[in-house]
Protein backbone atom coordinates (compact mmCIF):
# COMPACT_ATOMS: atom_id res chain seq x y z
CA UNK A 1 0.00 0.00 0.00
CA UNK A 2 1.03 3.49 -0.95
CA UNK A 3 2.39 5.35 2.45
CA UNK A 4 2.93 8.64 3.20
CA UNK A 5 6.51 8.77 1.49
CA UNK A 6 4.91 7.00 -1.85
CA UNK A 7 1.90 9.74 -1.55
CA UNK A 8 4.30 12.99 -0.91
CA UNK A 9 6.29 11.89 -3.64
CA UNK A 10 3.11 11.83 -6.00
CA UNK A 11 2.28 15.00 -4.39
CA UNK A 12 5.47 17.12 -5.14
CA UNK A 13 5.37 15.38 -8.62
CA UNK A 14 1.95 16.75 -9.53
CA UNK A 15 2.07 20.22 -7.96
CA UNK A 16 4.08 22.18 -10.50
CA UNK A 17 2.31 20.54 -13.74
CA UNK A 18 -1.59 20.74 -12.22
CA UNK A 19 -1.98 23.75 -10.34
CA UNK A 20 -3.53 26.37 -12.02
CA UNK A 21 -5.09 24.06 -14.55
CA UNK A 22 -8.55 23.76 -15.35
CA UNK A 23 -10.60 19.92 -15.43
CA UNK A 24 -11.78 19.99 -18.61
CA UNK A 25 -13.50 16.30 -18.21
CA UNK A 26 -13.72 13.87 -15.84
CA UNK A 27 -14.67 10.22 -16.20
CA UNK A 28 -15.80 7.77 -13.64
CA UNK A 29 -15.28 4.26 -15.32
CA UNK A 30 -15.77 2.48 -11.97
CA UNK A 31 -18.82 3.26 -10.15
CA UNK A 32 -17.00 1.54 -6.96
CA UNK A 33 -14.38 4.17 -7.02
CA UNK A 34 -16.85 7.23 -5.26
CA UNK A 35 -19.74 5.18 -4.18
CA UNK A 36 -22.31 5.58 -2.79
CA UNK A 37 -22.32 9.31 -5.03
CA UNK A 38 -23.38 8.63 -8.71
CA UNK A 39 -20.58 8.96 -11.10
CA UNK A 40 -21.68 11.89 -12.98
CA UNK A 41 -22.35 13.45 -9.74
CA UNK A 42 -19.34 13.44 -8.57
CA UNK A 43 -17.69 14.38 -12.04
CA UNK A 44 -20.02 17.82 -12.27
CA UNK A 45 -18.43 18.80 -9.17
CA UNK A 46 -15.29 19.15 -10.29
CA UNK A 47 -15.31 19.93 -14.11
CA UNK A 48 -14.57 23.00 -15.38
CA UNK A 49 -12.89 24.13 -12.53
CA UNK A 50 -9.43 25.09 -11.76
CA UNK A 51 -6.62 23.36 -9.36
CA UNK A 52 -5.47 25.81 -7.12
CA UNK A 53 -3.52 23.57 -4.77
CA UNK A 54 -2.76 20.05 -3.87
CA UNK A 55 -2.33 19.06 -0.41
CA UNK A 56 -2.05 15.75 1.37
CA UNK A 57 -3.16 14.85 4.46
CA UNK A 58 -1.75 11.38 5.45
CA UNK A 59 -2.20 8.65 2.89
CA UNK A 60 -4.80 11.28 1.27
CA UNK A 61 -4.57 13.29 -1.67
CA UNK A 62 -6.89 16.62 -1.89
CA UNK A 63 -7.15 18.52 -5.25
CA UNK A 64 -8.81 21.87 -3.86
CA UNK A 65 -10.66 23.32 -7.00
CA UNK A 66 -12.26 26.78 -7.15
CA UNK A 67 -15.12 27.57 -5.20
CA UNK A 68 -13.95 25.35 -2.29
CA UNK A 69 -14.57 22.58 -3.79
CA UNK A 70 -12.20 19.45 -2.59
CA UNK A 71 -11.57 16.29 -4.50
CA UNK A 72 -9.98 13.93 -2.06
CA UNK A 73 -8.86 10.63 -3.02
CA UNK A 74 -6.95 7.49 -1.81
CA UNK A 75 -4.94 5.37 -3.43
CA UNK A 76 -5.27 2.44 -0.76
CA UNK A 77 -3.61 -0.81 -1.58
CA UNK A 78 -2.93 -0.67 -5.24
CA UNK A 79 -3.89 3.21 -6.87
CA UNK A 80 -1.72 4.68 -9.10
CA UNK A 81 -2.54 8.30 -10.20
CA UNK A 82 -0.12 9.11 -13.26
CA UNK A 83 -0.10 12.25 -15.29
CA UNK A 84 0.45 11.41 -18.81
CA UNK A 85 0.66 13.38 -22.20
CA UNK A 86 -2.05 14.00 -24.78
CA UNK A 87 -3.54 11.08 -26.56
CA UNK A 88 -2.06 8.85 -24.04
CA UNK A 89 -5.08 8.02 -21.72
CA UNK A 90 -5.47 4.62 -21.58
CA UNK A 91 -3.79 2.25 -18.96
CA UNK A 92 -4.87 -1.26 -17.27
CA UNK A 93 -7.21 -1.39 -14.68
CA UNK A 94 -7.82 2.64 -15.22
CA UNK A 95 -10.93 3.56 -13.35
CA UNK A 96 -10.97 7.57 -13.34
CA UNK A 97 -10.01 9.99 -16.11
CA UNK A 98 -9.44 13.73 -15.64
CA UNK A 99 -8.85 15.57 -19.03
CA UNK A 100 -6.90 18.89 -18.00
CA UNK A 101 -6.95 21.86 -20.28
CA UNK A 102 -3.37 21.55 -21.57
CA UNK A 103 -4.58 18.46 -22.88
CA UNK A 104 -2.92 15.86 -20.15
CA UNK A 105 -4.80 13.33 -18.33
CA UNK A 106 -4.57 12.19 -14.60
CA UNK A 107 -5.39 8.76 -14.71
CA UNK A 108 -6.74 6.89 -11.61
CA UNK A 109 -5.30 3.18 -12.13
CA UNK A 110 -6.14 0.35 -9.30
CA UNK A 111 -5.74 -3.47 -9.86
CA UNK A 112 -7.69 -4.24 -6.84
CA UNK A 113 -10.41 -1.60 -7.63
CA UNK A 114 -9.84 -0.56 -3.59
CA UNK A 115 -8.69 3.03 -3.98
CA UNK A 116 -11.57 5.84 -3.41
CA UNK A 117 -12.84 9.14 -4.10
CA UNK A 118 -14.91 11.79 -2.72
CA UNK A 119 -16.12 15.42 -3.23
CA UNK A 120 -16.09 17.29 -0.32
CA UNK A 121 -17.74 21.00 -0.58
CA UNK A 122 -16.02 23.50 1.93
CA UNK A 123 -13.51 23.65 4.39
CA UNK A 124 -15.46 22.77 7.41
CA UNK A 125 -16.62 19.34 5.63
CA UNK A 126 -13.01 18.86 4.99
CA UNK A 127 -11.75 19.29 8.90
CA UNK A 128 -14.92 16.91 9.68
CA UNK A 129 -13.57 14.87 7.51
CA UNK A 130 -10.61 14.40 8.59
CA UNK A 131 -10.79 14.64 12.24
CA UNK A 132 -11.00 11.57 13.73
CA UNK A 133 -9.70 9.96 11.08
CA UNK A 134 -5.95 11.18 10.63
CA UNK A 135 -3.97 12.33 13.25
CA UNK A 136 -0.98 14.14 13.56
CA UNK A 137 1.33 15.21 10.57
CA UNK A 138 4.76 13.15 11.09
CA UNK A 139 6.37 16.18 9.37
CA UNK A 140 4.59 18.81 10.60
CA UNK A 141 6.17 21.19 12.93
CA UNK A 142 3.19 19.89 15.57
CA UNK A 143 5.20 16.63 15.55
CA UNK A 144 7.33 16.73 18.08
CA UNK A 145 8.67 14.25 20.62
CA UNK A 146 6.91 15.54 23.45
CA UNK A 147 3.87 15.11 21.27
CA UNK A 148 4.45 11.75 20.57
CA UNK A 149 4.91 11.14 24.14
CA UNK A 150 1.25 12.82 25.12
CA UNK A 151 0.09 10.37 22.52
CA UNK A 152 2.04 7.54 23.98
CA UNK A 153 1.26 8.06 27.31
CA UNK A 154 -0.55 5.43 29.81
CA UNK A 155 -1.48 3.10 26.51
CA UNK A 156 -0.53 -0.25 26.72
CA UNK A 157 -1.06 -0.67 23.06
CA UNK A 158 2.33 -2.20 21.60
CA UNK A 159 4.28 0.87 19.63
CA UNK A 160 3.62 -1.61 15.83
CA UNK A 161 -0.13 -1.27 16.51
CA UNK A 162 -0.02 2.17 18.03
CA UNK A 163 2.21 3.71 15.05
CA UNK A 164 0.24 1.86 12.51
CA UNK A 165 -3.36 4.21 14.17
CA UNK A 166 -3.95 6.64 11.34
CA UNK A 167 -5.75 8.37 13.83
CA UNK A 168 -2.70 9.41 16.24
CA UNK A 169 -0.09 9.41 13.45
CA UNK A 170 -0.69 9.83 10.13
CA UNK A 171 0.37 8.48 7.10
CA UNK A 172 2.99 5.96 8.57
CA UNK A 173 2.66 2.62 7.06
CA UNK A 174 3.95 -1.05 7.57
CA UNK A 175 7.14 -0.47 5.88
CA UNK A 176 7.80 2.59 7.55
CA UNK A 177 7.01 1.30 11.06
CA UNK A 178 9.51 -1.81 10.65
CA UNK A 179 12.42 0.95 9.80
CA UNK A 180 11.63 3.18 12.30
CA UNK A 181 11.55 1.02 14.98
CA UNK A 182 15.00 -0.66 13.67
CA UNK A 183 16.67 2.99 13.66
CA UNK A 184 15.64 3.80 17.25
CA UNK A 185 16.30 0.16 18.68
CA UNK A 186 12.80 -0.22 19.97
CA UNK A 187 10.89 -4.15 19.88
CA UNK A 188 7.63 -3.59 17.85
CA UNK A 189 5.69 -5.57 20.46
CA UNK A 190 6.91 -3.13 23.13
CA UNK A 191 4.10 -1.54 25.04
CA UNK A 192 4.23 2.35 23.78
CA UNK A 193 3.22 3.73 27.09
CA UNK A 194 6.30 2.18 28.77
CA UNK A 195 8.90 3.89 26.77
CA UNK A 196 11.80 5.69 28.47
CA UNK A 197 11.73 9.91 27.32
CA UNK A 198 14.42 8.62 26.04
CA UNK A 199 13.32 6.07 23.53
CA UNK A 200 10.40 8.11 22.33
CA UNK A 201 12.74 10.66 20.95
CA UNK A 202 14.71 8.54 19.29
CA UNK A 203 11.53 7.43 17.96
CA UNK A 204 10.20 10.85 17.17
CA UNK A 205 13.58 10.80 14.86
CA UNK A 206 13.85 7.78 13.76
CA UNK A 207 10.02 8.36 12.01
CA UNK A 208 11.06 11.66 10.79
CA UNK A 209 14.45 9.92 8.85
CA UNK A 210 13.11 7.27 7.40
CA UNK A 211 9.97 9.34 6.07
CA UNK A 212 12.20 11.63 4.50
CA UNK A 213 14.74 8.88 3.01
CA UNK A 214 11.80 7.34 1.66
CA UNK A 215 10.95 10.76 -0.01
CA UNK A 216 14.04 10.94 -1.54
CA UNK A 217 14.28 7.70 -3.03
CA UNK A 218 10.30 8.56 -4.11
CA UNK A 219 8.73 6.20 -2.36
CA UNK A 220 9.46 2.24 -2.28
CA UNK A 221 8.04 -0.14 -5.26
CA UNK A 222 7.24 -3.27 -3.84
CA UNK A 223 4.26 -4.78 -5.97
CA UNK A 224 2.43 -2.01 -7.81
CA UNK A 225 3.09 1.38 -6.46
CA UNK A 226 4.54 3.44 -9.43
CA UNK A 227 4.89 7.59 -8.93
CA UNK A 228 3.25 10.07 -11.30
CA UNK A 229 5.36 9.40 -14.18
CA UNK A 230 4.88 5.61 -14.25
CA UNK A 231 8.58 4.86 -12.07
CA UNK A 232 9.10 2.82 -9.60
CA UNK A 233 10.77 4.04 -6.39
CA UNK A 234 13.87 3.29 -4.65
CA UNK A 235 13.50 2.85 -1.18
CA UNK A 236 13.53 -0.67 -0.79
CA UNK A 237 17.04 -1.08 -2.16
CA UNK A 238 17.85 0.38 0.93
CA UNK A 239 15.41 -1.33 3.40
CA UNK A 240 17.26 -2.35 6.97
CA UNK A 241 15.13 -4.72 8.00
CA UNK A 242 11.64 -5.23 6.38
CA UNK A 243 11.17 -7.79 3.81
CA UNK A 244 14.84 -9.02 4.91
CA UNK A 245 13.84 -12.10 7.05
CA UNK A 246 16.66 -14.30 7.47
CA UNK A 247 19.55 -11.89 6.77
CA UNK A 248 21.74 -10.25 8.76
CA UNK A 249 21.77 -7.06 10.45
CA UNK A 250 23.89 -4.52 9.20
CA UNK A 251 24.79 -2.87 12.83
CA UNK A 252 25.45 -6.16 14.51
CA UNK A 253 25.27 -9.37 12.23
CA UNK A 254 21.67 -10.87 14.50
CA UNK A 255 19.77 -12.75 11.75
CA UNK A 256 16.63 -10.36 11.10
CA UNK A 257 13.43 -12.17 11.75
CA UNK A 258 9.46 -11.71 11.09
CA UNK A 259 6.77 -12.40 13.35
CA UNK A 260 2.92 -11.02 13.41
CA UNK A 261 2.74 -7.71 14.97
CA UNK A 262 -0.98 -5.31 14.79
CA UNK A 263 -1.48 -8.21 12.15
CA UNK A 264 1.06 -7.39 9.85
CA UNK A 265 4.21 -9.27 8.64
CA UNK A 266 6.70 -7.31 11.18
CA UNK A 267 10.93 -7.74 10.88
CA UNK A 268 13.30 -6.76 13.18
CA UNK A 269 16.58 -7.29 14.94
CA UNK A 270 16.35 -9.44 18.04
CA UNK A 271 19.73 -8.18 19.35
CA UNK A 272 19.27 -4.49 18.57
CA UNK A 273 15.58 -4.42 19.29
CA UNK A 274 15.10 -6.21 22.64
CA UNK A 275 11.91 -8.24 23.00
CA UNK A 276 9.51 -6.80 26.25
CA UNK A 277 9.45 -8.78 29.08
CA UNK A 278 6.36 -11.39 29.40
Amino acid sequence: MPELPEVETIRRQLEPAIVGRRIERMEVLDPRWCEPAPPDEVAQAVEHRHIEKLDRRGKYLILELADDVHLVMHLRMTGNLLLVPPGDSERRYLRVRIDLDDGHHLLFADARRFGTGLVLLGADAVHDYFSGRVGIEPLGPDFTADALRGLASGRRQPVKAFLLSQERVAGVGNIYVDEALWLAKVHPLRPVGTLKRAQLEALHEAVVTVLHAGIDAKGATIDDYRDATGAEGSFQDRFEVYGREGEPCSRCGATIRKIKAAGRGTYFCPREQRAPRA
